[in-house]
């Protein structure tokens, strides 16, 4: 049941289906946690704890409530930090003419693209101790080289169209040009990247809180409680097997999202003209296809404007022509 090979509103059931929960208890959990219980033995099940407790014995469940709104919001503010910065300067080195400014645009990004992101992220947590509102800026600005080159790559085509030059030659504003023109013909593929990098974005944050970058160690976070729970996972696999499941959950379901929100609507094949029989389209059976069809084949009998058909020539064996059969009547006048 995949978005491209699925027609109408149904190719959004999947995709909804698999990340309406992870979602929901990211955006709603904390409403309903309620308040810390008492704590219990480590890596235990039951006792009031129907998923279990986690390495300090808090409830699984409640930590669980809690620990998506973190994610799902740090993912959210990285990308649309990092999109702010890379649509103007993707236009910008689309649609100006000096090649000096768009060597001082793209030549640094290249220089901060070059350093992997996990590797940039530790190196400034071994400096700094970024919290979340950091951990956001961290991983928007090492997304920020790869989204201008998607912009720029998906804008270029739509810049070089003449149209672009006629609409500067009419003094239409750079915003208008830019974002009116050039920026909505390059929607559907950035939307597509957009899906894509938000995918991505989950999964660096989810591995930077993994390891530490951006929350505490014993946070409420799904991404740490995968860290910190996996020692016990061969006696209490719910601790560790619950947030895993959400966040795979959540990126993959975002994908897909994206994913059949640019798919276009499928035709049905009855309503494919190529797939029809003779006589079933009702424009195939109007004057203009008879007027087509009369002109593909030898007009033998069609007589000229201006003139009379020609009389039949009489018969050799000597009767006289039939009553009635002359020009006028012929078939084919």
């Amino acid at each position: 049941m995949s978005p491209r090979t699925t027609s109408g509103p149904r190719r959004f059931l999947l995709p909804l289906l698999i990340i309406t929960v992870p979602l929901l208890l990211a955006l709603l959990g904390p409403l309903f946690a309620g308040e810390p219980g008492p704590r219990a033995a480590s890596f235990t099940l039951g006792g009031g704890h129907w998923a279990g407790t986690d390495f300090v014995g808090r409830d699984v469940w409640r930590q669980v409530l809690l620990g998506g709104r973190p994610v799902v919001l740090t993912a959210l503010a990285a990308t649309a930090l990092a999109y702010a910065v890379a649509l103007p300067l993707g236009l910008i080195s689309a649609l100006t003419h000096r090649g000096w400014l768009e060597e001082l645009l793209m030549r640094p990004l290249d220089v901060l693209l070059a350093v992997p992101s996990l590797l940039f992220l530790l190196l400034v947590a071994a400096v700094l101790t970024p919290g979340a509102v950091g951990l956001a800026l961290l991983v928007a600005l090492v997304n920020i080289p790869d989204a201008v080159r998607a912009v720029r790559a998906a804008t270029a085509e739509a810049a070089a169209r003449p149209a672009v030059e006629a609409l500067r030659m009419q003094g239409e504003s750079w915003w208008r040009t830019a974002v009116g023109y050039v920026g909505r013909s390059a929607l559907r593929t950035l939307a597509a990247d957009a899906g894509v990098r938000l995918t991505g974005v989950l999964y660096l944050v989810a591995t930077a809180a993994f390891l530490g970058i951006g929350a505490e160690p014993d946070a409420a976070d799904w991404a740490v409680m995968v860290d910190r729970n996996r020692t016990g996972m061969f006696v209490q696999p719910w601790a560790v097997v619950l947030p895993a499941v959400l966040i795979m959950a959540l990126t993959m379901g975002t994908n897909l999202l994206f994913d059949a929100a640019l798919t276009r609507r499928n035709r049905r094949p009855g309503r494919d003209r190529c797939d029809r029989g003779p006589g079933r389209d009702r424009r195939d059976r109007g004057p203009g296809r008879a007027r087509r069809d009369r002109r593909s084949e030898p007009l033998e009998c069609s007589p000229q404007p201006g003139r009379t058909a020609p009389a039949p020539p009489p018969p050799t064996d000597g009767t006289p022509p039939a009553p009635g059969r002359d020009e006028k009547s012929h078939p084919c006048s």
